[in-house]
């Protein structure tokens, strides 16, 4: 769950987004002065921070200053009753993510924090690699060595499930869990035989039998050991 920080004086309208933000998924964690804020900000684990600009002690835009001069990159949203274009202007400059002026609709303010936090996401990565092994998960295909293949969509999971885990042994048991959605069963042997598909397809040095435990992906794609 991800947790928002609700800087806001006002009890009413901090009252009013924590509840809003609650009923929608997020764990808000409220302040009512900016000296409160910039600690959280940082070192609070927060995905986003809703920032009133009238605060108490600091302004916000001294605490959006502040979160910002010391490598904070969490995003802000200000949310203020100024709505003059300087204050917007130097609000945006100062390093806030988006403005927004009271009085506010919420559904407006969520549609705004879930798109901030959607930029805010790292690109998960188009490829995963084993030395010459590479799956493409956009295209949904495999290459060895530049030669590619396919795969079924079982073998697929199967291959993405190992090059996620790299150097790890992964038990059978995990692997029914995780590509198949089964509970184990000892009297099964899916998991052995789609392991056989995957090396007569990609080698069969790809993938290592670790003997009373389970497969992993071989180190840099090969391995020595025995299968």
């Amino acid at each position: 769950m991800t947790s928002i920080l609700v800087v806001e004086d006002e009890p009413r309208i901090a009252s009013f987004v924590s509840k809003g933000l609650k009923a929608a998924g997020f764990a808000p964690i409220v302040v009512d002065s900016g000296h409160a804020a910039v600690p959280v900000a940082l070192h609070g684990d927060v995905g986003l921070v809703v920032l009133d600009i009238g605060l108490p002690d600091i302004d916000g835009f001294e605490v959006l200053r502040r979160i910002r001069a010391q490598g904070g990159t969490v995003p802000v949203i200000v949310l203020t009753a100024r709505d003059s274009a300087e204050d917007t202007i130097a609000g945006l400059e100062g390093g806030a993510d988006d403005y927004m002026a009271k009085p506010f609709r919420f559904e407006e303010l969520l549609a705004r924090i879930r798109l901030r936090l959607r930029d805010a996401r790292p690109e998960s990565p188009s490829t995963l690699e084993s030395g010459d092994v590479v799956l493409d998960l956009h295209g949904r295909q495999v290459s060895v060595g530049g030669r590619l293949f396919d795969l079924s969509s079982r073998e697929f999971t199967l291959l993405e499930t190992f090059l996620r885990h790299p150097g790890r042994v992964l038990s059978r048991e995990q692997l029914l869990s995780q590509v198949w959605g089964m509970d184990f069963d000892p009297g099964s042997n899916v998991v052995d035989v789609y392991v056989g598909y995957l090396r007569k397809k990609l080698g069969a040095d790809r993938i290592v039998t670790v003997r009373g435990m389970g497969y992993r992906i071989a180190p840099n794609g090969r391995s020595s050991e025995g299968r």
